[in-house]
């Protein structure tokens, strides 16, 4: 795969340079200006960026800051491209981030080494955040990505007023299928069904569903528990059924839940509210509606809403009552 490289630079005869010397190590975007580098950086984000750190308007210390402070963009390296030779000058920048400096007039053959040594280090870079993410058994992303995606999520949906939703998923009776089948067995049963999900820990799984209210929810709850039944993988020790089935656990946020807020940032609690707090809330209502499920048979779907998570009892199978919308946004905080 090609990697994406970002020019910045107010001077367009520096730009053609630049381009005409790394025309073969990846694909090239422009920007002449601060606002435009960070547009198309968020758009796409780069594998690396060559930045002018003298521009009119926005800075390249301007938009390196603003990297860094975006969570998507924070471990993309960035070149500094300067006429300034002083070691005050680049101590700055390195202060800022900055992956390593180029000085004009620039040399080619430089411009080329030092460009692809960061991406060397790039690559690395990802490889190793891949294996930390990553889930051995399955190939999925693991506990520790699935947190921090979590996190996000919640933020935006928070922010922009959008729902979000949370399957949580367990396999049925995998302690017993474990016991009579082994481990290894145990082993390709988790890896066949993790075609389908995302691995949370043991034989539970999670998928985090951004822009999803709670009938998009229901609907791909049961399209997962159908896709796993369709296996066709036995289980004579399960006392559900004679093959491997999942239970799963529907929370969610939107417009019906009694805390749907619709402009956060109006609220008083906004700042609370976005935050961990909530985060949590929506995968213990999701525990919760797993553990409902598995208390009234298994092999089903339950869902409970956020503003429920401390009340388990009220999980129940999606019905006509959740389809309408109703209630007072009360905001994810009481009102003292």
């Amino acid at each position: 795969m090609s990697d994406h490289i970002l020019l910045v630079d107010d001077d367009p005869a520096t730009i053609q340079l630049l381009a005409s010397i790394l025309a073969s190590a990846g694909q090239l975007h422009f920007a002449t200006n601060g606002a435009d580098a960070l547009r198309l950086a968020r758009a796409e984000p780069p594998d690396l960026i060559l930045l002018d750190a003298e521009m009119p308007g926005m800075s390249g210390f301007e938009v390196i800051e603003a990297l860094k402070a975006d969570p998507v963009l924070a471990d993309v390296p960035v070149i500094f491209i300067t006429g300034h030779s002083e070691p005050a000058f680049e101590l700055s920048g390195f202060d800022l981030g900055a992956a390593d400096y180029i000085l004009k007039p620039v040399n080619a053959l430089l411009v080329l080494a030092r460009v692809q040594t960061q991406l060397r280090l790039k690559h690395g870079a990802d490889a190793l955040r891949r294996m930390a993410t990553t889930d051995a058994l399955t190939g999925l992303a693991n506990r520790r990505l699935f947190d921090e995606s979590l996190q996000r999520e919640w933020r935006r949906a928070w922010r922009s007023a959008e729902p979000i939703g949370l399957l949580m998923i367990d396999v049925d009776h995998f302690k017993a299928f474990n016991d009579r089948y082994g481990h290894p067995a145990g082993d390709v049963c988790l890896h066949a069904v993790a075609q389908a999900l995302a691995r949370y820990g043991g034989e539970e799984f999670v998928v985090l569903l951004p822009q999803t209210a709670r009938d998009g929810a229901t609907h791909m709850a049961h399209t997962l528990l159908e896709a796993v039944t369709s296996l066709g993988i036995a289980h004579e020790g399960s006392a559900t059924a004679r093959r491997v089935s999942v239970s799963i656990g529907i929370s969610c946020y939107d417009e019906l839940s009694p805390c749907w807020t619709p402009a956060p940032a109006d609220s008083r609690f906004a700042e609370l509210a976005e935050g961990h707090s909530g985060a949590d809330e929506l995968l213990r209502a999701a525990d919760a509606a797993l553990y409902a499920a598995k208390r009234d048979g298994r092999a089903q779907v339950r869902l409970l809403d956020i503003a429920r998570a401390g009340l388990p009892h009220l999980a129940h199978a999606i019905g006509a009552a959740d389809r309408t919308p109703g209630g007072t946004p009360l905001g994810l905080l009481p009102t003292p």
